[in-house]
C-alpha cells in the first residue's frame, strides 16, 4: 500500500461542517454548487458526502509517515537502549555548545560533561512560560505527498539558545540527534541565527518539539524532543535531537545539502489527490477528493483537468497553462479537527485560531493543508489523464513559481481513470 492510498484509509472522521454550510445556503445556492447532484439539489450526492466523510484534518500519531535516519533507525532500537542513548523522558538532555571548529563566543555553554546541559525538567520550566502550539504539516522535499499534518507544541529554540548566552561571532547554529553515536551516521540541519531569534510576520518559532496533538512526542515521531521549523522542508526539523552547536562559519552544513538537495527552501503550494476512482460509468458522477499543501505563498485555488489519452498534449507547454482546468471546491474548516484528539477538539489557543470565535484566523492556513473535493462526470468512454494543481494567493499555477524538484517536490500529478459505457 502506498502512502496515498495509507492517507486515504487514515481519514476517518466526517467534516460536517460543509454540509451544514452548504444545506444553510438555500435551494438558489445550492443548484449553483458543483458538489451537488442535479436531480437532488436538496443534498449532497451521496457519493461524494460518502467520500468527504472520510476526510481527517490532523494526521495520528500512528499514520504519520516514518523516515529514520541510521541503522538501525534510532525508533528501531531495543527499548531497554532508549534510555541508554537518552531517548526517554528521564534520561533526555540537550547541549548547545560553541563549534570547536569557528569561534563563536558563548559564555555559558550546556553540557553533559560540565553538567550544564539542558534535562527534561528545565525544558518543562521553560515551557512554563514560553510554550507554543501551532498546527504545520511535515513534508519530504523529494516527497509527493505529506508525511503528516500535526498539532505541534514546545519551547522556542531561542529561549534554550539564550541560555547558554552567546555573546559574539554566532551568525549560525548546526544541530544533530541521536544516531547510534556513530558520526557517520549522523543527521544534520542548520539554520541562520536570524530566523532563530526573530520570526518573519506571520511565522511561528522554530521549536523544541515535545507534544504531538495534544500528547507527548513518541519515539517514532522524534521523541523525546524534536526541532520543527514550521516554514521548511522536514529536513529541518531534525528527530531525536541532542547537540546544538554555535557558529561562525557562513555556510549551511546540512547532511541534505551533500544528498543534491535544497536545504533553504520554504514549503511550495502543490495539489495531490486522495481519492480518485479508477474505473467510473460514461455519464455518471463520481467524486475526487484531495489534499493542498499550502505553502509559502498561500493558496486560491485547486483545479483539475481531465484529458483524453488518445489525444496530443499541447505543444511547448510543460506545465500544461493553456489546459482546461477546471476549479475544485476547497473545504472548510472542520468542526472536529481528528488526530486523535478528544472529540476533536483542539487544546487551548494554538497560534492560528482565534481566542474569541475559536475559528481560524486565515483558511487555508499557511503551511498546513486543506482538503478539497469535486464531482465528475465524463460523457464519453474511454481511457483519461487526470491531473490536479494550485493556484496560489500571488496567481502563480502549479509547479510555478519553483518547478525545479530538488527544492521540494511539486510535480503536477496525474492519474489515470478508465471510463466505461
Amino acid at each position: 500500500m502506498d502512502q496515498i492510498e495509507r492517507e486515504a484509509k487514515q481519514h476517518t472522521d466526517l467534516t460536517r461542517r460543509y454540509f451544514l454550510k452548504l444545506g444553510a445556503a438555500g435551494v438558489g445556492a445550492i443548484s449553483t454548487s458543483r458538489l451537488w447532484a442535479r436531480e437532488k439539489e436538496s443534498q449532497v450526492h451521496p457519493l461524494l458526502t460518502e467520500a468527504i466523510s472520510k476526510l481527517e484534518y490532523l494526521t495520528r500519531e500512528e499514520n504519520f509517515t516514518t523516515y529514520g535516519r541510521g541503522d538501525p533507525p534510532p525508533h528501531k532500537l531495543p527499548v531497554e537502549k532508549h534510555r541508554e542513548a537518552g531517548l526517554v523522558r528521564e534520561t533526555w538532555q540537550l547541549e548547545v555548545l560553541p563549534d570547536p571548529d569557528s569561534n563563536a563566543k558563548v559564555e555559558k555553554p550546556l553540557s553533559k560533561t560540565e553538567g550544564t546541559a539542558l534535562n527534561w525538567d528545565g525544558l518543562m520550566k521553560l515551557a512554563e512560560k514560553h510554550a507554543v502550539r501551532f498546527m504545520s504539516v511535515t513534508t519530504c522535499t523529494n516527497g509527493r505527498f505529506p508525511c503528516g499534518m500535526g498539532l505541534w507544541e514546545g519551547v522556542p529554540l531561542r529561549e534554550v539558545v539564550w541560555l547558554a548566552r552567546p555573546t559574539s561571532n554566532v551568525r549560525r547554529l548546526f544541530y544533530y540527534g541521536y544516531h547510534n553515536d556513530d558520526p557517520k551516521q549522523r543527521f544534520q540541519s542548520s539554520l541562520p541565527i536570524g530566523r532563530v531569534f526573530e520570526d518573519p510576520p506571520g511565522e511561528h518559532p522554530i521549536i523544541l518539539c515535545y507534544k504531538l496533538n495534544n500528547q507527548w512526542l513518541t519515539i517514532d515521531r522524534g521523541g523525546p524532543v524534536r526541532m520543527i521549523v514550521p516554514d521548511a522542508y522536514a529536513n529541518k526539523s531534525v528527530k531525536w535531537l541532542q547537540c546544538i552547536m554555535l557558529t561562525n562559519d557562513y555556510q549551511a552544513n546540512d547532511t541534505y545539502a551533500l544528498w543534491n538537495n535544497d536545504t533553504v527552501s520554504h514549503i511550495k503550494t502543490c495539489a495531490r489527490f486522495i481519492h480518485t476512482p479508477k474505473k467510473i460509468k460514461a455519464r455518471e458522477p463520481a467524486p475526487i477528493t484531495g489534499v493542498a499543501q499550502v505553502g509559502m505563498s498561500g493558496l486560491s485555488k485547486v483545479q483539475y483537468w481531465l484529458h483524453p489519452k488518445e489525444e496530443s498534449l499541447p505543444k511547448d507547454d510543460p506545465y500544461f497553462t493553456k489546459a482546461e482546468w477546471k476549479d475544485a471546491d476547497l473545504l472548510p474548516p472542520p468542526d472536529k479537527w481528528g488526530g486523535g484528539l478528544p472529540d476533536g477538539k483542539l487544546p487551548a489557543v494554538p497560534r492560528q485560531i482565534d481566542a474569541v470565535t475559536g475559528k481560524p484566523k486565515q483558511w487555508p492556513i499557511r503551511n498546513t493543508i486543506v482538503h478539497w473535493a469535486t464531482l465528475i462526470t465524463v460523457e464519453r468512454p474511454g481511457r483519461y489523464d487526470l491531473r490536479c494543481r494550485t493556484i496560489d494567493a500571488n496567481g502563480a499555477a502549479q509547479p510555478m513559481p519553483r518547478p525545479f524538484p530538488k527544492s521540494g517536490n511539486n510535480k503536477i500529478q496525474s492519474v489515470q481513470v478508465v471510463v466505461e459505457k
